[in-house]
């Protein structure tokens, strides 16, 4: 069995976009007929200029091989160029090629990628999701209130989730660590504050950031919500810097916890030595794939560090979280987004039933793409599946992030 074949289809949700603008699918098949899919979760070019990554990436290292030599493809793209070192456009590239490759055998051997990997650990596993607002919340007001996060939080729960996830603190600027505005302070402690009154104990409190803080604004911050006990404090500097990170994480009783933009288990590793973080977040279509997250997780496990797989793209990538989570004895819990869309796109194959996923057991990915739907919404604007704002941080007025989603003028 080789690999032969590649399409690509860079797809649109729907407004309101969570997720992103688009998701980058693949889908792989060999010279017997098996199709495999994956998804490429890299955002620092646009969907062109990554689609034509993508395509060099696979006949350049992949095409013609044995779906099976995972190892052999992953050394060639991580060695492409006389490099031998991260890159986050390439290795995002191979992750959703090599998806598919795992996809590809668990068909071809009519099991589940998770059997491939180490079996089935985990039955069930622990589900989290960002705030969004609930369908009679104003959207624009919804990042900024408090009391509009504590009732999204409130539904959450009442479906059987016991984690949630919110990001009050300020801007995502391009400009690096800077220090947080005592107005984003005082709304940070005022939604940890609402969210825990409105969930008690019966959910744990995610803090993110996105890496947009200084060291000593990122302790400053801490300080504020600590008493409302977080689960983790997610990305508190910015992702280049884990002896900042470490700094940060002596500094507070609140577990770091960071991931989702590195790739390999190079940066892992750094993360890992320095005690930055106690939760590493890979994102599978990101970090190298499948069986560079096992990797990243066996390290992980040395050090007494969990894992709490990464999503903001589409249910794909999800599938493959789901298969990596099942396989690992140290799991936090896993990222979801549900939309309409996304259980549309994988027809139903995979859902939350009262805070918990349970491991599809059908051969490959366990999923069934509904390709028609993809192409219906084809992605065709300019920008990034992420962007950043350019401006600094506002000490004067309102700083807003809108939780990731697209805002309509984009």
């Amino acid at each position: 069995m080789r690999l032969d074949g590649l399409d690509i289809i860079v797809t649109a949700p729907p407004a309101p976009g969570w997720g992103g603008r688009y998701w980058i699918l693949v889908k792989v098949t060999t010279d017997t007929g098996i199709t495999g899919w994956g998804e490429v979760y890299a955002a620092a070019v646009g969907a062109g200029a990554q689609t034509a990554v993508i395509r060099d990436v696979f006949d350049r290292h992949m095409a013609g091989e044995n779906p099976e030599n995972i190892e052999l493809m992953f050394r060639r793209a991580y060695s492409s160029g006389f490099t031998q070192r991260p890159d986050p456009t390439v290795m995002g590239a191979f992750s959703g090629l090599e998806i598919a490759c795992w996809d590809i055998l668990g068909k071809h051997r009519d099991r589940p990628v998770h059997a491939l990997i180490g079996g089935r650990m985990n039955d069930r596993l622990r589900a989290y999701s960002y705030l969004y607002p609930l369908p009679h919340h104003d959207p624009g007001d919804f990042w900024i209130r408090s009391d509009l996060a504590a009732e999204s939080a409130r539904d959450l729960v009442d479906r059987g989730y016991t984690a949630v996830k919110f990001d009050p603190a300020g801007p995502y600027t391009i400009r690096g660590g800077h220090m947080p505005a005592m107005r984003d302070i005082s709304r940070s402690a005022e939604f940890c504050r609402d969210v825990r009154a409105a969930v008690g104990d019966r959910a744990d409190l995610l803090f993110g950031t996105h890496g947009q803080f200084s060291t000593g604004g990122a302790i400053r911050l801490a300080k504020a919500i600590e008493p409302w006990s977080p689960l983790w404090y997610e990305e508190p500097v910015p992702p280049d810097n884990p002896d900042s990170m470490a700094e940060v994480a002596r500094a507070t009783s609140i577990p770091v916890a960071a991931g989702e933009r590195l790739t390999t288990k190079a940066e892992f590793a750094a993360l890992l030595r320095t005690g930055a973080a106690t939760i590493l977040q890979p994102a599978l279509g990101r970090v190298g794939g499948i069986w560079e997250a096992k990797k990243i997780a066996a390290m992980a496990e040395g050090w007494n560090v969990q894992m709490a797989p990464h999503l903001y793209c589409g249910p794909v990538e999800w599938a493959a979280n789901i298969q990596f989570a099942a396989s690992i004895p140290n799991l936090l819990m896993i990222e979801t987004i549900e939309t309409p869309f996304h259980a549309a796109l994988i027809k139903g194959a995979i859902s939350v039933e009262g805070g918990y996923v349970t491991p599809p057991s059908g051969p490959g990915l366990g999923i069934e793409v509904d390709e028609e739907l993809a192409r219906t919404h084809l992605w065709s604007g300019k920008s990034l599946h992420l962007q950043m704002q350019d401006a600094p941080c506002d000490y004067t007025d309102e700083n807003v992030f809108e939780g990731g989603a697209p805002s309509v003028k984009s």
